[in-house]
């Protein structure tokens, strides 16, 4: 929970620093990248998660990959806060929870939606049409497979979950059975 927060609090602050779609395009490729490259490279990951290394130099190792790949200003300064704060592991669910925030200040929601085999494209329309219609506002769908579902789908927006699939009836039918 802390975490979420967190993730929150610092998303929110990266999203109003940025002025329009352009900005938020290259800043996200360029923490994506960054990103990237510290799960990619072992040694460098493990470097940044030891507690014992002073955190000037990391400080330092990170300093030095930001010159060697030139990264925007923001993007450098970002992820030396992030750094500076203790709080550089939260940068994955930071850019997992950037571009839902992002659109949410333009006024667009973002939709999860899951299902058990991939939607054609007439499919994914026909559903963003309904919850642009139910929601009054345009709608953003991040999908995504769900093998547990056994047929249906699983749309969901925040804390408002539509279960249409299988499973999700077959949970109701175990709890009214249950009630008995």
């Amino acid at each position: 929970m802390k975490n979420q927060i967190l993730v929150k609090r610092y998303t929110l602050g990266l999203v109003n620093s940025i002025k329009n779609e352009k900005e938020f395009r290259a800043l996200y490729e360029e923490l994506t990248d960054f990103s990237k490259l510290t799960i990619t490279h072992e040694e460098l990951r493990e470097i940044l998660s030891n507690p014992f290394l002073p955190k000037s130099k990391k400080k330092e190792i990170i300093e030095e990959l930001l010159v060697r790949k030139p990264f925007g200003d923001k993007a450098s300064r970002f992820i030396l806060l992030l750094l500076e704060n203790d709080r550089f592991e939260l940068l994955p669910d930071i850019l997992d929870f950037l571009p839902e925030l992002w659109n949410e200040e333009r006024g667009i929601l973002t939709y999860e939606v899951a299902s058990v085999v991939p939607l054609k494209e007439d499919q994914k329309k026909k559903i963003q049409e309904k919850l642009e219609l139910l929601e009054k506002k345009p709608v953003v769908l991040k999908y995504r497979i769900d093998p547990e579902l056994i047929g249906g789908l699983w749309i969901k927006r925040g804390n408002i979950v539509y279960d249409t699939s299988i499973r999700g009836h077959l949970l109701k039918l175990k709890e009214r059975i249950c009630e008995e």
